[in-house]
């Protein structure tokens, strides 16, 4: 199975000024671990749920703090067409958890590691060829 079959079409995305407390809403209300922050069309970061952890450890004032001080800039990214396998080790590697997937510039979806978890123990026609 390829990564295009694990995401939706549509990613969660904020701007770089949004603050830790409107993207934890967001991240609640879409029922992600990650959201991908982007000026205009274009991917400068992903904030996930460890970031936002980390910046309540810290005692930050999250309705005051912005997104872009706690991402992490310039995120590695996957084309729709790598296979899950790959990804798969390639999280395990990095001990990433979301992994955003794009394809001609656009941010397609971030795929989580429960998304990779399910697709290897739930594999359709084809496994892990197509």
């Amino acid at each position: 199975m390829k990564l295009r079959g694990l995401v939706g079409g549509r990613a969660e995305v904020c701007g770089p000024e949004t603050t830790l407390q409107d993207v934890s809403e967001a991240m609640l209300k879409a029922q992600v671990g990650s959201v991908g922050v982007v000026e205009g069309r274009m991917l400068i970061g992903i904030i996930t749920e460890r970031d936002v952890l980390r910046a309540a450890a810290e005692g930050v004032d999250s309705v005051t703090e912005i997104v872009l001080d706690w991402m992490t800039a310039d995120p590695d990214v996957f084309p729709p067409e790598a296979q899950v396998r790959e990804a798969a080790e390639w999280l395990l590697e990095t001990g990433y958890r979301h992994m955003p997937v794009m394809e001609d510039g656009e941010l397609l979806g971030i795929v989580s590691i429960k998304d990779i978890l399910w697709a290897i123990a739930s594999p359709g026609p084809g496994d892990d060829s197509e």
